[in-house]
């Protein structure tokens, strides 16, 4: 009798092969072939070829992420995994996984200046530019910009008074120092110091006059007035009054004789 046997019936060679029997009689076995579809040179006699396709070979994954293909075997596709490099935590399987990176979220820039990053990709890192708030004009990519402010640009100090600002970046504010010219030692941080200095406390009128200085202030000199005693109407500024005493005037000859007051 005619007991044909096709050994490719049972589907030995599995997916992705072509199995074919070129004996079917039951007198020649295991003499099928196992062709892969993706490679015909690779072939097995009996059993199945080992078709192996390492999907990662195609960089699926792309730059900033590595690729493992578990398994190599044909009928094991779409099983690759994709590694953030800058997070090993982060897969996908399949397909790139999102390894997006804010560089700005860690504040690289500091105060005073803004932060963007215009490619948050792990493949695209120190592209984050920094911008001062106060000059847009200056800025820098991949660190944080020089942002210089002088205090001191605005006389914050004031007439008679020196401004020192020891440190002119953005971040370091309020740390002018103004100093008196008319006494070194004393200061003041973040504001005008105190320099004031009476200009009658060296008695400049003299005897018979009052002194008043309305500003003791070092930037406001010889404004202080002299007036006076016995006419208020009579006083000069900056310098002492000329207050004439007409000693006659009280008559201290007495009757019967004249009295002049030589000026």
């Amino acid at each position: 009798a005619t007991c044909e046997k096709d050994e490719c019936s049972t589907d030995p060679c599995g997916s992705g092969q072509t199995c074919a029997d070129p004996n079917p009689s039951p007198a020649s076995l295991k003499d099928f072939t196992c062709t892969c579809d993706k490679d015909t040179s690779v072939t097995a006699t009996g059993t199945a070829a080992t078709c192996e396709i390492d999907e990662c070979s195609m960089n699926p994954c792309g730059t900033g992420q590595s690729c493992n293909d578990p398994n190599l075997s044909y009928a094991s596709q779409h099983d690759f995994v994709c590694t953030c490099d800058s997070d090993k935590s982060i897969t996908k399987i399949d397909g790139p996984a999102t390894c997006e990176k804010d560089e700005c979220s860690t504040d690289p820039c500091g105060a005073g200046q803004t932060c963007a990053d215009p490619n948050p990709s792990p493949a695209s890192l120190k592209d984050f530019t920094c911008t001062c708030d106060k000059d847009a004009s200056v800025m820098a990519t991949g660190a944080a910009a020089t942002c210089e402010v002088d205090e001191c640009s605005m006389n914050p100090c004031g007439m008679g008074q020196s401004c020192e600002d020891p440190n002119t970046s953005y971040g370091s504010q309020h740390d002018f120092v103004c100093t008196c010219d008319s006494d070194k030692s004393i200061t003041k941080i973040d504001g005008p110091a105190t320099c004031e200095k009476d200009e009658c406390s060296t008695d400049p009128c003299g005897a018979g006059q009052t002194c008043a200085d309305p500003n003791p202030s070092p930037a406001s000199l010889k404004d202080f007035t002299c007036t006076c005693d016995k006419d208020a109407s009579v006083m000069a500024t900056g310098t002492a009054a000329t207050c004439e005493i007409d000693e006659c005037s009280m008559n201290p000859c007495g009757m019967g004789q004249s009295c002049e007051y030589p000026r």
